[in-house]
């Protein structure tokens, strides 16, 4: 690593790989578990039921999680989280026989406890290498960072779908279990500083945000992640494999493109939103992206009831709502770091993602439910309907135009 680089930077850097590693794994682990558990015979809402848990605890885990980084430093939960999903997937190696829905369900939970504690010791991290004047700057770290973990986590869903063709359930789970362990020990060894620890010692009812900004964002995230995983965690896969016939590695590869894509169009993002005028995003871009977005699962969703080709709508729609929806999560994922208090970052970035995994929660539940009872078109309009309340949620999103500084 160069030497030039500041000490903070170079733990930055050393998280972010952490959290690219810990990406892979989590999707492949989706999507392994979702084709296994479709091939022995579950019904979508089962299999929505598997990843209940996952969802729950993500929810708990982005409040508490926050207050623990503000205290112990943004270091020790990332390795936390690193460890918990190595006990994860070496819960999921028992025999096939042993894989009941409770089990699983509980291989989730400690999953989704992992997951979430990554992804707010990476996202608050950004927050403490800018200065406070160089939001430009801020914004690009913010949507680099974002934009490739879902491409990594993209190329996870083919890994999974892979694996699974390749060489079976219990093989594909051990291989990456071994492999996170061992980034999990050089985690350990390398990770020292205390990154994100807050000055003082922040009480536990400091988990909930006092700040009416954040407040609406984090409404306006669990809707517009919400309108995602209604369609995208269980229907998706399911009716690709069930109506359309596609096999397992057309359904990763499927998913896979999809979500690297969806990755670059975030780390792009600074482009697309007033890069270009020397800007960067407010609460009127927040607003106007979503109402953009809105438009897309609704007329999806009208085409399929009027019986238009469903896999022409399903791939050339899914392409359109993928980009517009990378850039509002782009967005989105910036306002949040902005608007943080530097000091505890963890605690503001952690009550912020509890909501983005309720909206998940939302999403995951319905996407089994609505599927099994009225099909995809059903999820694609109730996801039209969530987009429209994150737009309604970002109307009153503070609106200032800050010029960016230049990059660290």
């Amino acid at each position: 690593m160069p030497a030039r680089l500041t000490p903070e930077v170079r733990q930055y850097l050393l998280i972010t790989g952490n959290y690219w590693a810990f990406t892979l794994t989590d999707g492949a682990l989706r999507m392994l578990v979702v084709l296994q558990f479709h091939q022995l015979g579950y019904s979508p809402l089962q299999i929505a039921m598997l990843f209940l848990f996952y969802e729950v605890f993500g929810v708990v885990t982005n409040l508490v999680g926050g207050w623990l980084g503000a205290r112990i430093g943004l270091n020790r939960t990332m390795n936390i989280g690193l460890a918990l999903q190595v006990v994860a997937l070496a819960m999921l190696l028992v025999p096939t026989t042993w894989l009941v829905v409770p089990w699983v369900m509980a291989a989730q939970a400690l999953s989704g406890v992992a997951k979430d504690l990554n992804k707010m010791s990476a996202k608050s991290s950004v927050k403490l290498l800018i200065p406070a004047d160089q939001q430009g700057a801020l914004y690009r770290w913010v949507a680099a960072l974002t934009g490739s973990k879902n491409a990594l986590k993209g190329v996870g869903f083919f890994m999974g779908g892979a694996l699974l063709t390749a060489i079976g359930f219990r093989p594909a789970i051990l291989l990456m279990a071994v492999g996170l362990a061992l980034v999990w020990l050089l985690s350990l060894a390398t990770l020292k500083r205390d990154l994100g620890k807050a000055s003082g010692k922040p009480k536990f009812r400091d988990i909930f945000s006092k700040s009416r900004a954040i407040n609406q964002l984090s409404g306006a995230r669990m809707f517009l992640f919400g309108a995602r995983d209604v369609w995208f965690v269980v229907a998706l896969p399911v009716f690709l494999a069930e109506v359309l016939g596609w096999d397992f590695w057309q359904v990763g590869g499927f998913l896979a493109a999809w979500v690297i894509a969806y990755g670059f169009v975030q780390g792009s993002a600074p482009y697309f939103t007033g890069r270009r005028r020397g800007a960067v995003p407010d609460g009127r871009a927040a607003c106007g992206w979503a109402a953009a977005l809105a438009v897309v699962p609704a007329a999806m969703a009208m085409l399929l009831f009027l019986g238009i080709a469903p896999q022409r709508v399903l791939l050339v729609g899914l392409s359109v709502f993928g980009g517009l929806f990378a850039i509002n999560s782009s967005l989105h994922s910036y306002l949040i770091v902005s608007y943080a208090d530097a000091d505890g970052v963890s605690l503001d970035v952690g009550f912020y993602y509890m909501a983005n995994a309720l909206g998940r929660l939302l999403g995951t539940v319905l996407s089994g439910w609505v599927y099994q009872t009225a099909g995809i078109e059903a999820c694609l309009a109730i996801s039209a309907v969530l987009v429209t309340l994150a737009t309604i949620s970002s109307i009153g999103l503070p609106r200032r135009h800050v010029i960016g500084g230049s990059s660290p």
